[in-house]
């Protein structure tokens, strides 16, 4: 067990995370009663080319490859959202322009609200979320 873990978190601390300017899509599903977040973004991924989520980005798919993506990993949890969280971060970090995400109902614990939107109002690269400025987004939730 924490051998899979060891090697997902050297994957998501290690491999490619970056994306396109304009093209990063997110999505929050945490702690929420649906998956509609997540099948909205995969339907706009699908009909928008060039945009993509983390899934799409070697750190993203080796992960899945690893079994990160389904319940039936050996890893808790919280194992495996520490490993995501990681990648989320630094994915954010990297990315610039506008950022499309389907975070309806977002709750504060989930990886968008927890660590992808504060990485976001701190990167000067980023300005837009959803084609509104970035704080202005965040603020019109109560989220800032």
């Amino acid at each position: 067990m924490g051998d899979l873990y060891q090697k997902a978190l050297r994957v998501a601390s290690s491999l490619d995370v970056s994306t396109l300017k304009d093209s990063l899509v997110l999505y929050s599903v945490s702690y929420l009663p649906t998956q509609e977040n997540r099948d909205n973004a995969f339907a706009y991924v699908a009909a928008h080319k060039g945009s993509g989520m983390i899934e799409h980005t070697p750190c993203g798919a080796k992960l899945l490859e690893m079994g990160l993506g389904s319940s039936g990993t050996s890893l808790s949890q919280d194992e495996v959202a520490d490993v995501w969280k990681e990648a989320s971060r630094r994915m954010i970090a990297a990315a610039s322009g506008n950022v499309t995400a389907f975070v309806e109902g977002a709750d504060k614990r989930s990886v968008f609200l927890s660590i992808e939107l504060p990485g976001i109002l701190n990167n000067p690269n980023i300005t837009t979320i959803n084609g509104m400025d970035k704080n202005e987004f965040a603020s019109a939730r109560g989220w800032i």
